[in-house]
């Protein structure tokens, strides 16, 4: 069985869907569904079963699982939302939460993927290098996967079992329409440009024109490959970034849609 947190969102969904393609549908979905759309991108894949996040907490404590064969867990569940500023409530959903499952994992020695992010960087004014000297969380979301990051470099030596944890950086592509106002630029620039014509960009300031601002920009399925190749390589241990190493401008990613 293959767990995927967050397998209803995103890039968990897209995860789902490539197990699907190698002909697997041994996977049980968490996820919290809430009043969001994204239970629609459970309609095109494939799965054993589906469980609230809270509820598989607590089967994770009952031991319902403690018999089943579990070839790795992919913790891409989390709050996402950047404008979030409870931090008491984005610790406990992306940090506790994580560390719970982290424990379940090495415990029983399966194999633990978890979605970090490039956020952890802050305005990258340092480089983009998984080094401490690099990192500089800018608001409470990228403080608690900086924070789950550093857990898990700590742990990391003394681990028996693969723990992978993937900085992605700004992904964009199918099944991300529920996001809303976090979804990508390339999501809202299709969406304008089919109302109104025009794609609407960030005004420059200093230095840098309008629509020059630059972001890594990285295709879900890209993301989702690395993922596989992780799973794929059993020996492969560590904190890694997900992107293509290039930037590039909303002027582009516009030019791209258009």
């Amino acid at each position: 069985m293959i767990i995927v947190t967050g397998g209803a969102g995103f890039i968990g969904s897209n995860i789902v869907k490539a197990f699907n393609e190698k002909g697997r549908s041994d996977i049980l979905i968490v996820d919290n569904l809430g009043e969001s759309e994204k239970y629609k991108n459970l309609l095109g894949i494939k799965f054993a079963d589906y469980v609230d996040k809270h509820d598989f907490l607590h089967n994770i404590m009952d031991g319902v699982y403690d018999d089943a064969k579990i070839d790795a867990i992919f913790h891409e569940g989390a709050c996402s939302d950047t404008m979030e500023y409870n931090v008491n409530y984005i610790v406990k959903n992306n940090f506790e939460y994580s560390k719970l499952l982290l424990g379940y994992a090495t415990e029983r020695e399966i194999p633990f993927f978890y979605a970090s992010s490039a956020s952890t960087y802050g305005m990258g004014e340092n480089g983009f290098v998984e080094k401490d000297e690099c990192e500089n969380a800018l608001n409470p979301y990228a403080f608690s996967k900086l924070i789950f990051d550093r857990y898990v470099k700590n742990i990391l030596p003394r681990s028996h079992s693969q723990i992978v944890g993937l900085r992605y950086f700004n992904v964009f592509g199918p099944q991300e329409y529920h996001k809303n106002k976090m979804a990508s630029v390339f999501y809202h620039f299709y969406n304008q440009i089919n109302e109104n014509g025009e794609a609407r960009l960030f005004k420059g300031a200093g230095v840098t024109e309008d629509g020059e601002q630059r972001r890594d920009f990285v295709y879900v399925k890209d993301i989702v490959n690395v993922n596989m190749w992780c799973f794929e390589n059993p020996k492969i241990s560590g904190i890694f970034n997900a992107g293509t190493g290039r930037a590039h401008s909303y002027n582009d990613a516009a030019a791209a849609v258009i």
